[in-house]
């Protein structure tokens, strides 16, 4: 009987793990020890109000901001076994200890243990496995102790036991814990009292207790769930009863589903009705297949602490992640619904899977494929080989005609054509006798055509390198009448032709253009608008199944754009979800309604579905900081008060500041961006990066912003004021200091210039003084000088004046003596009274006078400097000297004196002997030299 038993629980769990092989799950997000930098173990999980996730881990309590883990151990006993938090004190237990733990001002935990302060006795060897409060009691609990703690009246209450105590347990304010080997007990009036004494309580281990319809219901280790009523106890039906699950822990979720914990296989989700919804291990996401603790945390999500790490399933999000980790599917780059199944098209074939089976390849589809269509009950397959028909999940036809197959779209007004964009250009199918075939390539037109639309009975083809084109197409669809390339921007990428509400656009990287009514393509100003602050927008294609509704993705959101029911303008919807998580091939995105609600998105290692019904709940999202801890160079760091202005000294000029946004999804990341005020006005880009580190900073008044971004919305801004101080040779007393040495300086300096003024006025008005004096020498030079060119020019007009009365007496004397001649030699009669006459002119003294006045004025010192020189020279000789200054040859100086030129040679002779001269020595150059 056993070995039946054991055998139906076998096949029992092969068929759930079968259903679960190919399962969508939650987002999952594995924290490794590499992550937190503490042990593999964690043994209790708690949350608060701050919305900090704290854990009880072998190396002390760790603590998440989101973005952070922080681990703070106490010694000598750090490693921790249960953990809880009331208002804003977290109590934890350990071996030999239990106490609380607060934050202080400056954002750390500090620890106190309630075991000192209240002097409590342990026994040898006690470890706390489980805190939990009642009242104002907080409950500490051990193998064999339960230990009751009030903080505020300080009394300490112990229950002791010989058998081990297996669990504590506080359920709408009633206690109850579990002897193994004795049975159930609770607490009535601070006394134990025996519950149940049924050997289901004796032999089974209590994992958790629950109230449903106001009765007690109890899950165990190993027999599933039952359920306490007065005649005894009664086993409540469930998937876990055929299964050889060996649970460890389990919580209750506040939608009253289930989240049990094992040893050996994960995390199993159960609904209220105690049915196996999904099984998440280390195959599809945990980092581990042993959960130790399970916690739900504001947001609904799980957390579990594991043998070897913590996860988190993000349950609450929107999105349920497929990976296709042994890459048997590929890249999926189309997917489709159609009668409960579920198609995929990849870069290895088309996939299907009927519900609670694995994807399977239909046979002859191996290959790439483009593009899945249902139409008209048939199922389109766009293939690198062509167009496959499917049907019943089988290739019902194969039209190779034309290879590799974009899209297809319906014929308007032709019910019975279908065109077809192909890498050569475009093709028609026809429907004969129930059955599409190929009919034709429309001829003219060789360009692959990816994207194509119809529009007044025209058909638009873009190619994103080779442009944009506007067909007219004959009645028989096979030969293009005209075709026009249209000029529209051709930079960019993601180019692509769609019709909205009435109106033909073309979309690309550089913008929306609409159609006009001359044929010209202008810019939308309606989807610039709603499109201005997307960056990186793919390319833009309708959504199938959705009329009037695009699609697109821009860096870390989903793009709906659909149109107002009544102006049909269009309207923006965005759905945040990292890049990274979503993974398309660019160029290639693609997404695909389910059904009313639920969309796929194909990855390039499986897929997302996103249940737009799911509640996007737009909570006010908050960014605090963590701390902010500063340093000098090469010196220790020092946390800082958070809510106090600080002042810092002028060395402590290098300032880290952590701060976060308490919200956790894997699929959102959080997005940061600050502003310090003092350095810059400018605010950084958006990162995911959750500290900033100011090095060196000068000295002065600082603000420093932060704000966060959780999907689209942002938090407000949270700011921390600073001051760093001046160096101290910058401090008033030195600044003080400063002054008067400047002062004294400027003083000095004022000094020395006046002194120097004065002595360069000084220089200079002696320098003035000399110049001035040089001035009027030079003055008087130029006066001496003109004074003495008029002297020469006197003595010069003196001299002609001279010379002229010299050669005026010479003439006057040489014609008397020509007459004295003549008289002589013409007879005596009279002659002797005209001689005597002639002989008194000839003497009379009046002409030397005359001439010696001139003489004087000519050379005015000549005859008293001769004279000085030569006292024994008679007035004679003073009168040849005079002859002889103004160079007169002997033969004129003879009619002067009134004798013969040989009497003057003779007079010379004499004259030299009066004066001494030398025999070589010239007379008249020696008078004109003195």
């Amino acid at each position: 009987m056993n070995s039946l038993k054991q055998f139906l629980s076998l096949c029992v769990f092969l068929l759930i793990t079968q259903i679960f092989v190919c399962q969508e799950i939650s987002p999952i997000k594995n924290f490794t020890t590499e992550d937190y930098k503490a042990q593999n173990q964690n043994w209790g999980i708690a949350q608060s109000k701050d919305n900090l996730i704290y854990v009880a881990n072998n190396a002390g309590l760790l603590e998440y901001n989101g973005e952070h883990w922080q681990l703070y151990s106490h010694f000598p006993n750090p490693a921790l076994r249960s953990v809880q938090i009331k208002e804003d004190i977290i109590y934890t237990g350990s071996f030999m200890d239990f106490g609380f733990w607060k934050k202080n001002n400056k954002g750390l935990l500090e620890y106190t243990s309630i075991v000192e302060k209240f002097q409590i006795k342990l026994k040898e060897g006690e470890e706390f496995w489980e805190v939990n409060f009642y009242q104002n009691w907080i409950l500490f609990q051990s193998k064999t102790r339960i230990y009751f703690v009030n903080i505020v009246s300080k009394e300490i209450k112990i229950i002791d036991s010989e058998n081990i105590i297996s669990d504590l347990f506080v359920l709408n304010d009633k206690i109850f814990f579990q002897k193994k080997n004795v049975g159930l007990f609770t607490l009535e009036n601070g006394e134990e009292k025996l519950l149940s004494d049924a050997l289901f309580f004796k032999e089974n281990k209590i994992i958790n207790c629950f109230y449903e319809r106001k009765e007690l219901v109890f899950l165990s280790e190993e027999n599933g769930f039952v359920t306490l009523k007065e005649n005894g106890v009664k086993q409540i039906q469930s998937d876990l009863d055929t299964n050889n699950f060996s649970i460890f822990t389990a919580i209750q979720l506040s939608d009253k589903s289930f989240a049990i914990g094992t040893i050996s296989n994960g995390i199993i989700f159960m609904n209220s009705k105690k049915e196996i919804t999904s099984v998440i291990n280390q195959k599809n996401g945990l980092s581990n297949n042993t959960a130790l603790s399970l916690f739900q945390d504001n947001a609904n999500n799980v957390w579990v602490g594991s043998d070897n790490g913590i996860n988190f399933i993000n349950i609450s999000s929107a999105f349920k992640i497929f990976e296709d980790d042994d890459g048997s599917l590929g890249t999926i780059y189309t997917s489709l619904f159609f009668e409960n199944v579920l198609y995929l098209g990849t870069n290895q074939g088309l996939f299907y899977k009927n519900e609670n089976k694995k994807y399977t390849l239909i046979k002859g589809t191996e290959g790439q494929v483009w593009f899945l269509k249902e139409i008209d009950g048939n199922i389109f397959c766009g293939h690198d080989k062509g167009t496959f028909i499917i049907k019943n999940k089988n290739i019902v036809n194969a039209l190779t005609d034309a290879v590799g197959t974009w899209s297809i779209k319906k014929v308007p007004n032709k019910s019975s054509l279908l065109i077809q964009g192909n890498y050569q250009g475009v093709s028609i199918l026809k429907k004969q006798n129930g059955i599409w075939q190929f009919k034709n390539k429309i001829s003219g037109f060789n360009f692959s055509s990816r994207f194509f639309e119809f529009y007044d009975d025209k058909l638009y083809v873009n190619h994103e390198t080779k442009g944009f084109y506007e067909l007219s197409i004959n009645e028989d669809y096979n030969k293009i009448l005209n075709k026009k390339q249209i000029e529209v921007p051709r930079e960019g990428y993601g180019s692509n032709v769609f019709s909205f509400g009435n109106n033909l656009f073309y979309s690309s990287s550089s913008g929306i253009f609409k159609k006009q009514t001359n044929g010209n393509f202008v810019r939308d100003t309606l989807f610039t608008n709603i499109l201005k602050n997307t960056k990186n927008l793919s390319t833009i294609k309708k959504l199938p199944f959705k009329n009037n509704v695009l699609y697109s993705f821009s860096n870390n959101n989903i793009i709906f754009i659909t149109s107002n029911t009544i102006s049909l303008n269009p309207q923006i919807k965005k759905v945040p979800v990292s890049g990274s998580i979503r993974n398309n091939v660019l160029g290639f995105e693609n997404l695909t309604p389910i059904n009313e609600d639920v969309y796929l998105i194909g990855t390039s290692h499986g897929y997302l579905l996103f249940d737009d019904s799911v509640e996007q709940t737009n909570e006010n999202v908050s960014i605090s900081f963590q701390s902010v801890v500063v340093n000098k160079i090469d010196d220790l760091k020092i946390n800082l008060v958070l809510n106090e202005k600080a002042v810092l000294e002028n060395k402590q000029n290098n300032i880290q500041f952590t701060f976060s946004i308490s919200k956790y999804n894997k699929i959102i990341k959080n997005e940061y961006r600050y502003q310090l005020e003092g350095l810059s006005q400018n605010w950084s880009s958006w990162s995911e990066n959750s500290t900033q580190l100011f090095e060196n900073l000068p000295y002065g008044d600082y603000k420093f912003n932060v704000r966060g971004k959780y999907g689209n919305i942002v938090t407000d801004v949270e700011s921390f004021y600073f001051s760093i101080q001046r160096p101290y040779y910058l401090s008033n007393l030195f600044v003080i200091f400063y002054l008067l040495c400047i002062s004294f300086i400027i003083l000095l300096i004022n000094i020395y210039y006046k002194r120097r003024y004065k002595r360069r006025n000084s220089l200079l008005l002696e320098k003035a003084k000399k110049e001035l004096e040089l001035k009027e020498l030079e003055s008087t030079q130029k006066i001496m000088k003109l004074n003495n060119e008029k002297l020469r020019n006197d003595i010069e007009s003196k001299n002609r004046e001279l010379a002229t009365s010299t050669m005026s007496i010479i003439k006057k004397n040489d014609f008397l003596n020509t007459i004295k001649t003549e008289l002589i030699e013409g007879g005596q009669r009279n002659i002797t009274k005209v001689v005597k006459i002639i002989d008194d002119n000839l003497n009379n003294t009046d002409d030397w006078k005359m001439f010696q006045e001139a003489f004087n004025n000519a050379d005015k010192k000549f005859l008293d400097k001769i004279k000085a020189k030569h006292p024994e020279l008679t007035p004679n000789d003073l009168r040849l000297c005079a002859y002889l200054r103004l160079n007169l040859s002997s033969k004129e100086i003879a009619p002067l004196l009134n004798i013969s030129p040989r009497s003057v040679e003779v007079k010379r002779y004499r004259l030299r002997k009066k004066m001494n001269l030398d025999h070589n020595a010239n007379l008249t150059n020696y008078i004109l030299e003195i």
